[in-house]
């Protein structure tokens, strides 16, 4: 008996060892891909998921390498690296992908989005768009890895337009989206990096920002602000890409194999985020941020801002056709046709 459980340890030691060592060994084609998402997210664990499985659905030719937590920069920091061949992809944020390709922008449109589902019909309306638009600009669209619904967050309470231009407001330094949207407000807003938002609100020097109930917990903002206005300003989006010159390193079966996995990996990112978004907003009710109610009225206003914006920024951002076609998706979505 002894010895049968020494033989039954001695295999599953060669077998933990053989996973570690196909983990460790260098693939023939391998992505290096930056992001801010910590090591330990959901977002991380979900791509180690599909580096383990590509790995082993190509014979350990193709696999993956993170960079996680903003170890390579922001995310023009990382653009720059990808097209000087340092690293080969990248998870972006909204300003990011903005970068890119600034249509893909469209889809972060104050005020244009009441549920998720519209997201998702909006996506399955033009992803073959802006994955044309991406292989231009020579990244391929590896998945979507949606940030979710941002909502404002401040110190005193906002229940309108008016309140809104009373705050310190934060802006996303070099986000023309996000400008856009509080010149509309009437608001001097404070650029400032993410990673420098927490200590600006201890400091005062701004007491209010925007974002996700996920975010403004992790990022810890939560214990310095007190109140939320539940109205969602925009949907954020993010994405995972990669460069052409990297891509086409692969055979076209192994094109197809990482395509699936990712497909899935990706798909079950977006239910995860979904619903780490909604049991957050739960959390940040119980760390004593109050919810400000929006009546008809102030609803009105904040989205006649935003439609503002929409128009503002057709031609700069994106063609005036694609949003009219984003608008008449959701319109025809909406009257249930």
């Amino acid at each position: 008996m002894q010895a049968r459980k020494i033989l039954s340890y001695l295999v599953l030691g060669l077998l933990v060892a053989g996973v570690t060592e196909a983990r460790a060994r260098r693939p023939k084609v391998q992505f290096k891909v930056a992001t801010v998402a910590p090591e330990g997210t959901t977002w991380m664990k979900l791509m180690h998921e599909m580096d383990d499985r590509v790995r082993e659905e190509t014979g350990g030719e193709v696999g993956f390498r993170f960079y996680p937590g903003g170890a390579q920069g922001s995310d023009l920091d990382v653009l720059r690296k990808i097209r000087s061949g340092q690293i080969h992809g990248a998870g972006l944020t909204g300003v990011g992908l903005g970068e890119l390709e600034p249509s893909l922008r469209v889809m972060e449109l104050p005020f244009m989005f009441r549920s998720a589902k519209e997201v998702d019909v909006a996506h399955q309306h033009l992803d073959s768009i802006f994955e044309d638009r991406l292989r231009e600009r020579g990244f391929e669209l590896l998945g979507w890895a949606e940030v979710g619904f941002v909502y404002l967050f401040s110190q005193d309470p906002v229940h309108s337009v008016d309140d809104v231009r009373q705050m310190k407001m934060w802006l996303w330094e070099g986000d023309p989206l996000a400008q856009a949207l509080l010149d509309e407000f009437g608001v001097s807003p404070v650029p400032l990096n993410v990673t420098d938002v927490l200590t600006s609100l201890q400091t005062g020097i701004v007491d209010a920002v925007y974002t996700t109930p996920y975010a403004c917990l992790s990022l810890q903002w939560f214990t310095r602000l007190q109140h939320m206005t539940d109205v969602p300003i925009t949907y954020a989006i993010g994405a995972v890409v990669v460069s052409r010159r990297a891509w086409e390193r692969m055979s076209p079966d192994q094109e197809t194999t990482v395509r699936r996995i990712a497909e899935d990996v990706f798909g079950r990112l977006a239910d995860a985020t979904r619903r780490e978004n909604a049991e957050s907003s739960d959390v940040v009710a119980e760390r004593n941020i109050a919810r400000v109610a929006v009546d008809p009225a102030s609803r009105s206003g904040f989205e006649s801002t935003g439609q503002h914006v929409w128009d503002r920024m057709a031609g700069k951002l994106y063609e005036p056709d694609l949003l009219t076609r984003l608008t008449a998706v959701l319109a025809e979505y909406r009257g249930g046709r």
